[in-house]
């Protein structure tokens, strides 16, 4: 099951590293500088709502192992009306959060201008991207592990043939390639509803408005969502932070970061795909009350994703300044980029298991650990990278980046025991 999660989920990366390269390939590093002040933007607009996302895989989750079609379709269609609201919330007050974020992430004024016309191509697929976020938690909740790579390769091909017509045909720049990627959302919407709507033809006349406002499940909901808000937000913030500190030391540093963010993103998204898996194994397993189920999936989980580390480690150290040579053609950016390679080699390793926690958390529904967690981590990344960017540079940076991963994985590890299996054995003895 963990393969196809990790292939859809190494497809979603793809976006940000077309635009990456298009930009890269711009006259000049501002181009790029901007695409990455942007894409960071909306990090804050969209990821920052990935509880709709995490947290309808882990409610369907449970819904799919006790067989229960119901709460399984209510789940999704409370996550679809929350995924609007945000959306066109997002919309009307896109003029002030634009500003206000970009202010806020400090780049110069050639890299700011470039990424108000990358945003202003890319916002009003709001609504449609957090309901993409909604569709594949559905479908990773139900274990449609194939359904969610087409659906991921689907978004990237029309994303791909977007960018392309929109740059190199119309001419269109920056602004162009932040329209491809909202074309390639509005797509992915398109199709996930109809795949949503096929699945569960069944369910869909049986809904009823009281099922949708049942004051236990909308208690529950906010409650996962808000702990999962902060989580992300903190996170956010975190790489929001990280991106401040490289423009500090100006737009070539920062262009050579977001180079190496793509590096990790990758990694991210791939590692994630077992912590994917953890989430669908160990919500089923919750949902039916299954210990020895839990406790097995935890541990085909971590073993598989920490092969899956070494084997990132062992390709970054190999294929890294081809990868970088890929993503830009300009000279000085490559070497700046290649300078500060050797931290993705050692990223995987690090990360490794605050992603796979992530997943056996949010599977559980034990969404306050990884709010603390988070908390706890981002005030000692804040700390780190205060005290050794000075001595360090850049290299001070990554340091502490690579530490705030690696606190995330242990204090989450030494969470687990009374969160995940102690709340599992109360459901036990309860049920």
């Amino acid at each position: 099951m963990a393969l196809p999660i990790v292939l859809a989920n190494l497809t979603q990366p793809l976006m940000s590293a077309v635009d990456t390269a298009v930009a890269g390939h711009l006259p000049g590093p501002e181009y790029l500088a901007g695409v990455a002040l942007g894409s960071l933007l909306f990090s804050f607009l969209f990821w920052g709502f990935g509880f709709l996302r995490m947290g309808t895989t882990g409610l369907v989750a449970q819904a799919w192992g006790r067989g229960d079609e119901q709460a399984l379709a209510a789940s999704v269609v409370r996550a679809l009306f929350l995924a609007a609201a945000i959306g066109i919330l997002l919309l009307v007050l896109q003029g002030p959060l634009i500003s206000l974020v970009l202010g806020l992430l400090g780049g110069s004024a050639s890299a700011t201008q470039q990424a108000m016309e990358y945003c202003a191509g890319r916002i009003w697929a709001a609504p449609l991207a957090l309901a993409n976020y909604v569709v594949l938690g559905w479908l990773l909740g139900c274990q449609r592990v194939r359904l969610a790579l087409a659906l991921q390769i689907f978004i990237n091909l029309v994303n791909l043939a977007a960018v392309l017509l929109f740059v190199h045909v119309f001419d269109l720049g920056v602004t162009g390639i932040g329209a491809a990627t909202a074309v390639a959302d509005g797509a992915g919407a398109l199709a996930g509803g109809f795949l949503l709507w096929r699945s569960h033809r069944a369910a869909w006349p049986k809904l009823r408005m009281a099922v949708l406002r049942d004051a236990a499940a909308m208690r529950r909901l906010v409650g996962i969502n808000f702990h999962i808000f902060v989580r992300t937000a903190c996170l956010l913030g975190s790489m929001g932070w990280f991106a401040h500190l490289g423009a500090t030391q100006g737009d070539m540093v920062l262009a050579a970061n977001a180079l190496l963010l793509n590096f990790l993103t990758f990694m991210a998204f791939g590692l994630d795909g077992f912590a994917h898996a953890a989430e669908a194994l160990v919500g089923s397993a919750v949902g039916a009350n299954d210990d020895s189920g839990l406790r097995r999936a935890v541990r085909l989980c971590m073993g598989w994703a920490f092969g899956g580390a070494l084997a990132y480690a062992l390709v970054y150290l190999a294929a890294g300044p081809l990868i970088v040579n890929t993503l830009t053609d300009q000279p000085a950016l490559r070497a700046t980029a290649r300078h500060f390679l050797p931290w993705l080699a050692l990223a995987p390793i690090a990360s490794v298991a605050a992603y796979l926690y992530d997943g056996i958390f949010i599977g559980a529904t034990q969404t306050r650990a990884l709010m603390q967690s988070m908390l706890l981590c981002g005030a000692a990344f804040l700390a780190l990278s205060l005290g050794l960017l000075p001595l360090l540079g850049n290299h001070g940076l990554w340091l502490s980046f690579l530490a705030f991963n690696a606190l995330r994985g242990l204090t989450l590890h030494l969470a687990a025991p009374r969160t995940v299996y102690r709340s599992h054995r109360a459901e036990l003895a309860g049920g």
